[in-house]
């Protein structure tokens, strides 16, 4: 995996954990969501690139 995707995940990550933190404060529940979807989103892509680093080695 490259740096650049690594570093794009994270931050994909942390977008979604202040989205849902938003949201909670605010009692934003569709927030929330995007959120918590945001972070699924950014595990899957890193998992992704775990794999495809596995298979390459």
């Amino acid at each position: 995996m490259g740096m650049g995707d690594d570093i794009k995940h994270n931050m994909e990550d942390m977008k979604g954990k202040a989205k849902e933190t938003v949201g909670d404060a605010t009692d934003n529940e569709r927030l929330e969501a995007e959120g918590r979807a945001d972070q699924t989103k950014a595990n899957l892509k890193k998992a992704g690139d775990d794999v495809k680093d596995a298979f390459s080695s």
